[in-house]
């Protein structure tokens, strides 16, 4: 048996100092990078005295030095270190099989099935495992600035992830070629689960067959260390896999020959009272059995657990085939039927690719979110009409439910906050942060956030050197913790999803219910009602509230006030009236003036010709529309292609303005020529008269001017479409936002909030007015049919 201390030779003393005169260290810092509390053990060592063996190899380690060229071995042949001859690598094979098949059970019963929350019953871990993938360059190790990730803009960005951009490799093959792996990942990105499976593949010999596969908590490996003082890492392994048939020389045996794969999961989960004591187990067991293989999870916050020779990976979010592969898998499982969970999986992704569950689908990113939107899809086929319920859910899941339901006991840094506390702290940053257009904070100003809420509920009880270490502790906790905040390069954070920034945003708006309070909390809120990224923000509110009258009332106001002081504006909303009036067709007026604002504002853009406004009608809905429209719609069509002909266009788009004025299509009668079918048939004569490509391309390039002005002033005379409003950009811009805005305000009415009866009926007959017509009383529906925003067709509805 080897000796339980060792003491320097003369020659390895001298090679000692020299290594440690060239770090440049001192004997406190070696103590320390050793895990050792005093000095003592460094002094003895470098005077030649007897130290214990594990801290003898770790102080060789640490200086980068060969132990066994440093200590004075005994030269009598029982130490003496030999190459195994034939016979001793049988014993040890025949070894390394006899423990596989004494621990195979050992594994299948903790490694082989997962408890997902919400789901009654324990899954086989093969029945739901997604193959992982592995970023090899962890999130908060790079060295960015704020200003570097200025590209972000949430109304173009890809909400799916950051890490997304980052190079992925398949799980497996990111430890293949590793002997030492940290596994880094958020809460709930699956580290555990893929720590099992990889000790399933080894039991079932997919994996390191020539291994023995040994899986550890550590968090009772902590425990047990408390309870026996005396105990070892070592004594625990012999422990997990002790009976009458092992001998824990052969246990020593396989882990001198590295036959062992010791998989150690959840680092971070080690109560702060014993951490130090099981790092150093650790280090120490790695260092003197250093050929074997070890891989280690932890929370990506709780980096500072760091040991010499591992590889640091993360755990990337899932991508969307991944998504697919879970969701199929879960339904499966839990439906316990194939064809009715494969159907239900149909049905959960086609619903999850909708535009308007985009923020549920970033969620689903990580795996313990996805588990929970599936559990929720569950149970009614769809998602809950109030996304506000679900992001609820999602919140409170990383805040308690998720450590709860493991039994894990986290040390609570900032155990003398409440949970609402923790949640308002949150609220309070989101708030701020996405006020400012923050997606990406400074550590730094996230600590001052943090400082000023802690001001506010302990006035006086803090002085200031102590609110800075608080402070640093909390934002700690919370990235530790529960993940809310994540480190996205060194010293800049975002939340982990933008999802719950602006969920905890609108949370805060609505906290206080105090109605002076949040009454202003409203007004502030509708400031931004043109801006895209407050979208969702808007959306959350309304669901929040438990009346959203106040809020609705406001954004129309707001919209009215938007044109209110441009006279030119309020002339053409009074036309938009006008025309709306003057149709007799079965859709409501405000649909109608919707209609009619996105033709003149494509006719008056002043965008290059190849920019898509996107407010064209779609011509795939011209089949629903009544011939007034359809008619109108045509003709701003000509009218369209006529002003954006090149000044050299080929004969064929010349001929197609011809084919593409609607004479068949006039509502008059069709015995008596109409006066605007005459004006149209004049116009396509011009255009079919002349012989020959070349004189009509000439006459084109000379008449072109002509021919769009009478095109014009038939739609006006006859139609009154077709105005030239020559809108300055401002005003093209400013039309453009109320025009989004109001589709805005009718997704919002329709977003399943808590409203009165008869506001969504006040709201929708007063939308795209002229300011003197906004009231209420100014038209009288006798029916009204709710309008219904949707891709493509935000108005028009029977």
């Amino acid at each position: 048996m080897a000796k339980r201390s060792l003491k320097a030779s003369p020659s390895g003393i001298e090679k000692a100092k020299n290594a440690f005169k060239r770090a440049g260290w001192t004997q406190e810092f070696l103590a320390e990078q050793v895990g050792i509390t005093t000095r003592q053990s460094i002094w003895k060592f470098f005077s030649g005295k007897s130290v214990e063996r594990n801290i003898f190899i770790e102080i060789c380690f640490q200086m980068n030095l060969d132990w066994q060229e440093i200590a004075d071995l005994p030269k009598d042949p029982e130490v003496k270190i030999s190459q195994p001859n034939q016979n001793q690598k049988l014993d040890i094979e025949s070894l390394v099989q006899k423990l596989r098949s004494h621990c195979y059970d050992k594994i299948a019963d903790q490694c082989s099935t997962l408890r997902l929350l919400d789901v009654a019953q324990p899954l086989q871990l093969n029945d739901i495992y997604v193959n992982v993938n592995i970023l090899e360059v962890l999130s908060n190790q790079q060295w960015l600035q704020v200003s570097d990730f200025n590209n972000f803009n949430p109304e173009k960005f890809n909400r799916l992830g950051l890490t997304q951009y980052q190079q992925r490799i398949a799980g497996l093959q990111a430890i293949t070629n590793s002997t030492k792996v940290m596994v880094f990942g958020k809460p709930g990105a699956g580290k555990t689960t893929f720590l099992q499976k990889i000790a399933l593949l080894c039991n079932q010999g997919e994996f390191e067959a020539n291994q023995v596969p040994i899986f550890l908590r550590l968090r009772n490996l902590a425990a047990d260390l408390d309870l026996v003082k005396s105990a070892n890492l070592l004594d625990y392994l012999y422990q997990e896999i002790s009976s009458s048939n092992i001998e824990r020389s052969e246990l020593e045996t396989l882990l001198q020959h590295g036959r062992v794969l010791l998989l150690l999961d959840g680092l971070d989960e080690v109560p702060t009272k014993e951490s130090d004591e099981v790092l150093q187990q650790i280090r120490q067991f790695c260092n003197q059995y250093y050929k074997n293989k070890f891989i280690i999870s932890c929370r990506i916050a709780a980096r500072q657990y760091q040991f010499e020779g591992f590889s640091d990976i993360e755990i990337a979010d899932f991508d969307f085939s991944q998504i697919q592969a879970f969701a199929k898998k879960w339904f499966v499982a839990v439906c316990k039927n194939i064809e009715l969970g494969l159907a239900k999986a149909s049905q959960f992704l086609e619903k999850i690719e909708l535009p308007q569950n985009l923020q549920i689908k970033e969620l689903a990113t990580t795996p313990l979110l996805l588990n929970l939107t599936c559990s929720v899809f569950q149970v009614k086929a769809d998602f809950p009409a109030r996304r506000s319920d679900l992001y609820k859910q999602g919140l409170d899941l990383l805040l308690t439910r998720w450590d709860e339901s493991r039994g894990i006991k986290r040390d609570e840094i900032y155990h003398h906050l409440s949970l609402l506390q923790k949640i308002k702290l949150l609220s309070k940053i989101a708030a701020i942060t996405f006020e400012q257009h923050d997606y990406f904070i400074e550590q730094s100003t996230l600590e001052e956030h943090i400082a000023n809420y802690l001001k506010s509920i302990f006035i006086n009880n803090l002085d200031e050197d102590e609110l800075q270490l608080n402070s640093a502790a909390v934002l700690k906790s919370i990235e530790v913790q529960h993940g809310l905040l994540v480190e996205r390069s060194k010293g800049i954070y975002s939340f982990s999803h933008l999802t719950f920034q602006e969920y905890l945003t609108a949370r805060n708006i609505v906290a206080n219910l105090e109605p002076k309070i949040l009454s202003q909390n409203l007004n502030k809120l509708v400031n931004h009602i043109t801006e895209p990224r407050w979208r969702e923000v808007f959306l959350l509110t309304a669901g929040l509230l438990g009346n959203a009258d106040q809020l609705l009332q406001l954004m129309k106001q707001k919209l009215d006030q938007m044109l209110a002081q441009d006279e030119q504006l309020q002339q053409f909303l009074t036309w938009l009236n006008q025309k709306c009036e003057s149709l007799k067709v079965n859709y409501q007026p405000a649909a109608i003036r919707a209609f009619y604002m996105r033709l003149a504002l494509a006719q008056n853009s002043h965008t290059p010709p190849n920019f898509n406004l996107a407010i064209a009608l779609d011509l795939s809905l011209a089949g629903n529309l009544t011939p007034e429209l359809k008619l109108d719609l045509a003709l701003d069509r000509v009218l369209r292609l006529s002003l954006s002909l090149p000044e050299h266009p080929t004969i064929d788009r010349v001929l197609d303005l011809g084919f593409a004025l609607p004479i068949q299509a006039d509502i008059q009668s069709k015995t008596v020529r109409s006066p605007l079918q005459e004006a149209l048939q004049n116009l396509k004569i011009q255009l079919t008269q002349l012989d020959g490509s070349e004189n009509l391309a000439s006459w084109w390039q000379a008449n072109s001017s002509t021919w769009t002005e009478e095109l014009r002033t038939a739609m006006i005379r006859h139609r009154n479409i077709g105005q030239n409003w020559n809108f300055t950009l401002q005003q093209q811009q400013t039309l453009q936002q109320y025009y989004q805005a109001n589709q805005f305000l009718l997704e919002c009415l329709n977003s399943n909030c808590q409203v009165s009866p008869n506001l969504p009926r006040e709201i929708q007959q007063t939308l795209l007015l002229p300011i003197s017509e906004t009231s209420p009383d100014s038209h009288n529906l006798s029916s009204v049919t709710m309008l219904r925003a949707s891709p493509g067709n935000k108005f028009i509805g029977r």
